[in-house]
């Protein structure tokens, strides 16, 4: 058995997710486990029944408000009761806030063997054996775990997510907390900007100095939208406040893994790498001919990005024009 974290935006699933639901569906049937999905929160009976196109059987939901927002703490003992319940012997989440606050506590309450930042799935032709990023993604570990439970974390846009056919029935989970379990009191919440989660995104455009100050920021943006792509920022925009934090990307900031990162004006530096080199195709565009990022860049562009950002847009709307 497979208990997978699955998590959600005002009611609707995360795309991460659905890709940790068939992520667990593929260890399903590797071991001839099923799969059963956790979900806490407000959140529609449908919406998690839809989780059966993704590769799940069965959903537990504990529907109380207070796990709207994240609760290490809570969301723990929600799945250690989930793992009671099914008697699973693997559990997975997702390598993002939630997950690195809430996984290594599963793993430490089960006493299970954790890996954090999973990118493949596991080989279980010679025990149960983990790929993962290391040294900033600048190699791969394999790592085998011998605990009779499995925890594992999936970095986000690892493998695409395919819908197919089924619906999953849906169970409540019956959970005790006490006010020990709540000890986070949320009282602001401040969404992101943009039409794209920035931790979902395939196609993201990223700034940094070189954009010159936050009111050339529209160029950037122009080009964002006419691809569908989310933005980001590197740490010194965000400490100068040109961009809100939510956007950086870095070391000390998010880490990412589109098909797509264009970097604008960024000199790529070893932190900024760190969050960013799992990306499948970068761009660099900078006028700086030493720049480090170019070495990490499939493609570069060197030029002023104040004179190439307008002519790549125009170039990005010509080209959709012509498919329509």
């Amino acid at each position: 058995m497979i208990v997978v974290l699955v998590e959600h935006a005002q009611g609707n699933l995360k795309k991460k997710s659905l890709e940790a639901t068939q992520y667990a569906a593929q260890i399903a049937q590797q071991t001839g486990g099923t799969v059963t999905a956790v979900a806490m929160g407000t959140i529609s009976e449908q919406e998690l029944a839809s989780l059966g196109q993704y590769g799940a059987n069965n959903v537990l939901h504990v529907a109380d408000s207070r796990l709207d927002t994240l609760d290490a703490k809570a969301y723990t003992k929600v799945i250690a009761a989930a793992v009671a319940q099914t008697n699973a012997t693997v559990v997975v989440g997702i390598h993002d806030t939630t997950g690195k606050a809430v996984m290594p506590r599963v793993a430490m309450r089960l006493k299970a063997g954790l890996v954090a930042g999973a990118v493949a799935y596991p080989n279980t032709s010679n025990g149960f054996v983990v790929k993962k990023s290391v040294f900033s993604g600048k190699a791969f570990a394999h790592v085998q775990i011998n605990s009779a439970i499995k925890c594992i974390s999936l970095m986000a846009n690892t493998f695409p997510v395919v819908k197919g056919a089924g619906t999953a029935s849906v169970a409540s989970l019956a959970v005790n907390f006490d006010a020990n379990d709540f000890a986070v009191k949320v009282t602001h919440v401040e969404k992101a900007s943009g039409q794209v989660p920035l931790s979902e995104a395939e196609l993201v455009v990223s700034g940094g100095r070189g954009m010159k100050g936050p009111e050339n920021w529209h160029i950037l943006e122009s080009l964002a939208q006419e691809l569908g792509a989310a933005t980001a920022c590197s740490r010194p925009v965000a400490d100068s406040h040109w961009r809100p934090h939510g956007e950086h990307v870095g070391q000390t900031g998010g880490t990412i893994r589109p098909n797509l990162y264009i970097a604008i004006g960024i000199s790529g530096a070893i932190q900024h790498l760190a969050g960013v080199n799992s990306s499948k195709t970068i761009v660099v565009i900078n006028k700086d001919p030493e720049a480090p990022f170019f070495k990490a860049a499939d493609y570069g562009v060197l030029g002023d990005a104040m004179e190439v950002l307008p002519k790549l847009t125009a170039a990005v709307k010509k080209f959709k024009a012509s498919q329509n």
